[in-house]
């Protein structure tokens, strides 16, 4: 990890980075809190944080760890890193450290130039190791088991706020740290909403169920979306289902290394707009996850990324027809050296409940 840091402060021409951005310390350092800061130069590696997180910090990382106090704050810190290494520009996440820390740090640190870093620090995050994919995988299987639950838990009557409730209950009790995001549950017409927010709706017989759901293992996510009928699916919930489903099924099939994101999403897209419900598929395909649930590169309409071996995608199209319902079908793959592998093994056939 540290080579590909150092490799990035001497492709940008500068002679230090701060790391502010949660996920990027994590992944750069192996320091979980989130709370400080990252100074990273080609002679240092220091991390800075208070002393609620030193000591998990020390057992975490193998970065100089530096606590920051009322005696000495983090921009003093800073300035002692800044001139052991006479560094005169410094390289800044500009894309999700606010404007209020950077005026902070651009009026205390002595520094010349700062240089905004763009994507490049979250691109290092594209192509997982072996490690990230073991978790990844049990994340995603954490999934399948409580969908598995749920089956044997869902009926009519129960309100959308419970059947989430259970829903996190179950992932929590196979193992998960907590949730890669808040759970989609919306049922009947709320299902045409893609990021519907679960109600006091009840289940009743006919609707369609969607749930779209992820947990995080050892600080990675998981993404999962299936969508059910509560009792019998009549002609159109089927029709819609199964566009899906292929869909789904051959963008799935043709992914490989060299592809490039937006000729996934096309596969997917052209199939759904022949069936003639393009207009009702408004998201992209996917998109990748990791220690955070929406990470780039992604399947999209736009995105010109050729994919690689060991990266992260999600395949989850999509029909949505206001004041009838929607259908989503989501799993997470990975990108293999020649083709792809599906991390969640729920069924994927319409189930009737």
């Amino acid at each position: 990890m540290r080579d590909n840091v150092n490799g990035l402060i001497s492709q940008k021409n500068i002679d230090a980075l701060l790391i502010t951005d949660p996920y990027n310390m994590r992944y750069i350092s192996g320091f979980r809190g989130g709370e400080g800061v990252l100074y990273i130069s080609q002679n240092q590696h220091v991390l800075i944080t208070d002393s609620r997180y030193t000591e998990a910090a020390q057992k975490e990382s193998d970065f100089t760890v530096t606590e920051e106090n009322k005696e000495h704050s983090r921009t003093e810190l800073l300035n002692r890193c800044i001139s052991q290494d006479h560094a005169r520009t410094l390289g800044y996440e500009d894309c999700s450290m606010l404007c209020s820390d950077f005026n902070k740090f651009e009026n205390e640190l002595h520094v010349e130039a700062w240089t905004p870093m763009g994507q490049s620090v979250n691109k290092l995050r594209q192509v997982k190791t072996p490690e990230e994919l073991d978790y990844l995988r049990k994340a995603e299987s954490i999934g399948d088991a409580a969908f598995s639950a749920m089956l044997g838990y869902i009926k009519e009557g129960q309100t959308e706020l419970e059947v989430a409730a259970r829903l996190e209950y179950e992932m929590k009790m196979n193992g998960a740290e907590g949730l890669s995001f808040d759970s989609i549950v919306a049922s009947g017409i709320h299902s045409s909403m893609p990021h519907a927010v679960p109600s006091e709706k009840k289940l009743e017989y006919g609707d369609f169920l969607t749930m779209d759901f992820g947990c995080i293992y050892k600080g990675y996510c998981s993404d999962m979306t299936r969508t059910i009928v509560i009792g019998k699916a009549n002609d159109k919930q089927k029709e819609i289902y199964d566009i899906v489903l292929c869909a789904h099924k051959e963008s799935m099939a043709a992914v490989k290394p060299g592809m490039k994101g937006c000729e996934v999403d096309k596969i997917a897209r052209d199939i759904i707009t022949e069936a003639g419900y393009g207009d009702c598929f408004g998201h992209g395909l996917g998109h990748s996850v990791g220690l955070f649930i929406h990470e780039e590169p992604r399947f999209s309409m736009t995105d010109q990324t050729v994919m690689k071996a060991n990266m992260i995608e999600t395949i989850e199209p999509g029909i949505y027809i206001p004041g009838f319902g929607g259908v989503r079908i989501e799993d997470m793959i990975l990108i293999t050296e020649d083709g792809y592998e599906d991390l969640a093994h729920s069924p994927k056939e319409l189930i009737e409940l």
